[in-house]
């Protein structure tokens, strides 16, 4: 029996001792057989019968030969040593083949749906998550509350404190024993239960703890919005930073007890820190699934005393870019004290929203042309600017900062540069707690108070900045320490991604409704410019600066450490020594 090679094309020829027969005479002649024909077989000459009967085998042989030679395979009883088989004429094995372009389309795929704001993500919440909480969403209705002592009011309600009439059911989810917020909205309700319901499963740790929100039709008042919260405390960032003890008073409540440290400005600045990464990570939350705050102040930051953090609240005049909810392009929602210079948080050449699975798809790429959540970021910017310099906590010096920025450009370095030389000692002390540890957080705020949005810092970004090394007043939990981590790592590979889908975009032009502005498209133009090189003398400047930030760092370092050894020293004499 023949084999078959086991790959490949190259035919295979096995040794025989076979040898071929003398070729029949009938080769090349032609046998009339046909019945019909008036010559039959019995009638031809006994010799021609002969002929025709020794010559019948190498008849079949010629017909094996002929379907040998044009490749027909044939079972292997009929097979015969010297045959050629070739191994490209068999059926080739199944399976999945994995190549180069396949597995960057795969890739790259797989990197749209998961940019931000999250296309996966956002069908999932979508058509699932959502769906599976108003399965087992509670009904309430105000008879069930009894409403206490008003908190706050606000442009868009007034809030309450509150607790049910009846003892809470343990069939009913988001009922627990305890002090409830309710807030009746004059405005935006709807949005802001949709806003509170999607935080609420995407980022609950961002925002104050929501339970549900219902509508409550009366005849008197007609129709009437009511959100229930949890309540968490009421203090919020701005009635701490109105307290001439700020930021001590802030320390105590987060650690529950006052540090053994001096006052002074590491000290000041260590509470900072920690209130900024606790706001910045809140901010990461909602915009990495998409939604836009548009009113971050400290009025709408509040401390919860629970989980000792700092939470954002009031979601009516935020919008959700990932299906579109809560935005108009000519449109904005925005408290001119804290809002960025540009008002918009999209261009206002964007098209209103499609419908939301359509909105959902195209989200990555209008995130990425406009960059929406730069907005939030430069009004926390100015409440970190309002941490560091007391003399600014005040809503009149807030605005007459605004107004010397804007003469200045929007640039943080030339308003320093005009108001350092006359500064007062509120403003020295600010510049002195930004310029510790060689001046990152001076460069933090920087990166965050820009007059373009595309130029400034994202709360990813922001987190992965050195002035964010030391851990603060509390130890980060492990999945902190995780996104930190992953934050520092893919910032420079996240920014050049968003920068060549800016150049792919910038392609459709301004023509059509929804394309590039003029001044985008210019400021494409200066991100595309390859940057000049630096002088020598500037070159050497710089190595000097960093030079200088080293000995300076050093010195620092040196100094600390001898004076806990001092203190160590002066607490060893006061101890009594065993004899």
């Amino acid at each position: 029996m023949a084999t078959v090679a086991s790959g490949g094309t190259i035919p295979i020829k096995l040794h025989s001792t076979h040898r071929p027969k003398p070729p029949s005479p009938f080769l090349g002649r032609k046998l009339n057989l046909n019945p019909s024909s008036r010559t039959s077989i019995a009638t031809l000459h006994p010799r021609t019968l002969a002929v025709v009967a020794s010559s019948g085998g190498e008849f079949f042989d010629a017909v094996h030969n002929l379907f040998l030679g044009v490749g027909v395979g044939l079972p292997c009883t009929v097979m015969e040593c010297g045959d050629i088989i070739y191994r490209s004429t068999l059926p080739k094995p199944s399976g999945l083949t994995l190549t180069v372009p396949g597995a960057a389309l795969a890739l790259g795929t797989l990197s749209y749906l998961w940019a931000t704001p999250g296309v996966a993500p956002g069908f999932f919440d979508m058509f699932f998550l959502a769906f599976v909480e108003r399965l087992f969403r509670p009904t309430f209705k105000k008879d069930d509350f009894v409403l206490g002592k008003k908190l706050g009011e606000g442009a868009f309600g007034v809030v309450y404190r509150a607790s049910l009439t009846k003892k809470p059911s343990s069939k009913v989810p988001y009922q627990k024993e305890g002090d409830l917020v309710l807030k009746k909205a004059t405005e935006y309700g709807a949005v802001e239960i949709w806003m509170n319901e999607r935080v609420r499963r995407a980022c609950a740790n961002s925002c104050a703890d929501f339970v549900h929100g219902f509508l409550e039709n009366s005849s008197k008042k007609g129709a009437e919005y009511w959100l229930i919260w949890r309540y968490e405390g009421e203090a919020t960032l701005y009635d701490l930073m109105q307290s001439k003890e700020f930021p001590y008073n802030v320390e105590t409540m987060i650690v529950k007890e006052v540090q053994d440290l001096p006052r002074g400005l590491e000290r000041e600045n260590r509470i900072i820190q920690t209130i900024m990464r606790q706001l910045l990570f809140a901010l990461d939350g909602l915009h990495s699934t998409g939604i836009v705050h548009r009113d971050i102040k400290p009025q709408n930051i509040i401390f919860s005393e629970g989980s000792r953090t700092f939470k954002i609240i009031d979601l009516g005049a935020a919008a959700d870019l990932r299906v579109g909810i809560n935005y108009i392009p000519k449109e904005f929602l925005l408290d001119p004290r804290y809002a960025a210079p540009e008002q918009y948080i999209m261009s206002t050449q964007t098209p209103s929203a499609p419908s939301a699975p359509v909105a959902t798809a195209l989200s990555p790429v209008l995130w990425q042309m406009n960059l929406p959540d730069r907005f939030d970021i430069y009004s926390t910017g100015l409440i970190f600017l309002q941490m560091a310099f007391s003399g600014l906590r005040s809503d009149s010096a807030l605005i007459q900062f605004n107004r010397q920025l804007k003469r200045c450009d929007y640039d943080l370095n030339a308003w320093r540069k005009s108001v350092e030389p006359r500064a007062s000692s509120d403003l020295r002390k600010g510049f002195e707690l930004l310029d510790l540890d060689g001046g990152i957080g001076w460069e933090l705020l920087t990166s965050m108070v820009r007059y373009k949005a595309g130029q400034r810092i994202s709360a990813k970004g922001a987190l992965a900045n050195p002035y964010f090394d030391r851990e603060g007043l509390l130890v980060l939990s492990l999945m902190q320490n995780l996104r930190l981590q992953l934050f520092r790592a893919t910032q420079q590979d996240y920014g050049e991604a968003a920068e060549w889908v800016i150049q792919l975009m910038a392609k459709s032009g301004t023509e059509k409704e929804g394309g590039f502005t003029e001044a985008q498209l210019q400021d494409l133009r200066e991100r595309q410019k390859p940057k000049k090189k630096a002088s020598p003398q500037r070159n050497a400047l710089a190595s000097v600066l960093r030079l200088q930030r080293k000995i300076m760092k050093t010195v620092n370092e040196s100094v600390d450490e001898l004076n806990r050894r001092r203190k160590s020293l002066w607490w060893s004499r006061w101890i009594p020594r065993e004899e």
